[in-house]
């Protein structure tokens, strides 16, 4: 039996093919959308796809403002944060924080897919959010996809 045949290949930093992503946010579901951009941003859309590697697209996001909640989520799901200091635990909901950056609610949920390790960490600086249609990366042609049809 030739067992050079069963060899199995790990992408690397060298050999991973990493394209540019465009995707509009407009009507989707900020959890929908959170999870297919996260396996995006992981790579597991690819056939390459190694755990420990970045081999993931840069995504770039737009019209971050009109994605929606299901139900009574924007009013009545709370975000809590802790500054760290004794009676310092912070809430807000969705509506507050549409106001005023309406593109982290997006980060926020998209972060929250992604490992919690120096790969995570290197996978969120692949995303790029935008409020409006508009978007300083046409230099990288970025490919728009329709992200119903990315599983």
């Amino acid at each position: 039996m030739n067992t050079n045949s069963y060899k199995t290949v790990s992408a690397n930093k060298q050999t991973v093919q990493k394209e540019w992503v465009l995707v509009d946010a407009e009507g989707q579901t900020v959890g929908r959308l959170a999870t297919r951009v996260a396996n995006i941003l992981r790579g597991k859309t690819k056939p390459c796809f190694t755990p420990h590697v970045d081999c993931g697209d840069n995504v770039i996001i737009i019209n971050a403002e009109k994605c929606v909640f299901t139900g009574n989520k924007e009013t009545d799901k709370i975000y809590q944060r802790y500054t760290g200091y004794p009676g310092g635990q912070r809430e807000t909901t969705p509506a507050k924080v549409r106001a005023n950056h309406p593109e982290r609610i997006l980060e926020h949920a998209i972060q929250g897919m992604l490992p919690k390790n120096r790969l995570g960490a290197a996978l969120y600086r692949n995303l790029y959010i935008y409020a409006g249609s508009e978007h300083p990366h046409q230099g990288q042609n970025p490919k728009a996809i329709n992200i119903n049809e990315v599983r």
